[in-house]
């Protein structure tokens, strides 16, 4: 059994052999590389409302000993075409279109994906916090009484790693990778404060709506019953 949760539906859930495919095969076909292993595993959702499925392919090199690398030289995820999550329409557009396109590059491109998530980042800070300076370390370093110092560090270190990408450093001859398991770091980091300032947010807003809708309606019920 794997925890998994599903990046349709985004419900948690727990996949048996029954929601699990996998398959391999190898081929050589003369290249120089020796023998090639791909693998394709699919996840099949169980909640009953939802039932999607997912596709991914890797690519593998062997050991000495013929058997599969489980680290893969190359990872395509096909559906969806990314592990964006979903998330509710009230987080503003321009911060999602920025989160998926960090999601469905992390792979193929993770120092662009980490450029992508800093300007997520920014966003976030801008339309949350209400920070328009000209500089994001500026917007940043304005809301470091405001969260707690553990997941400022996280943000500030967003931007250092995005910045990788951004800005060319000064010897052109100098390059820093970043990795896509790095790339995947910083779009948790975003999936985190969406969670924790748009969705917290928004739900501890309905939560007080629906308490003074109660106390509303009680109060007509009284009314009309002829208790102010």
């Amino acid at each position: 059994m794997t925890a998994w949760t599903c990046p349709f539906c985004n419900q948690n859930a727990t996949l048996t052999s029954s929601n699990i495919t996998t398959n391999s095969f190898s081929f050589t076909d003369e290249n120089k590389y020796g023998i090639q292993i791909i693998s394709i595993e699919t996840n099949t959702c169980p909640n009953a409302d939802c039932r999607e499925f997912t596709l991914q392919v890797s690519l593998h090199d062997v050991n000495q000993y013929g058997s599969r690398l489980l680290k893969p030289k190359k990872y395509w995820q096909l559906v969806p075409s990314s592990k964006a999550k979903a998330f509710p329409s009230y987080v503003p557009k321009a911060v999602l279109d920025n989160y998926e396109e960090a999601c469905i590059i992390q792979e193929l491109s993770p120092k662009a994906s980490a450029t992508l998530s800093r300007r997520c980042l920014q966003g976030i800070i801008r339309d949350y916090w209400g920070e328009k300076k000209a500089r994001l370390v500026d917007e940043i370093e304005a809301i470091k009484g405001k969260v707690d110092p553990l997941t400022w560090q996280a943000i500030d270190a967003v931007r250092h790693i995005g910045n990788i990408g951004a800005h060319m450093e000064k010897d052109i001859n100098l390059i820093i990778d970043v990795e896509p398991k790095e790339a995947g770091l910083l779009i948790g980091l975003i999936e985190m404060l969406i969670k924790e300032w748009y969705i917290v947010r928004h739900e501890r807003q309905e939560q007080l709506k629906a308490i003074a809708k109660l106390a509303d309606d009680k109060k007509q019920v009284k009314t009309q019953l002829g208790n102010p």
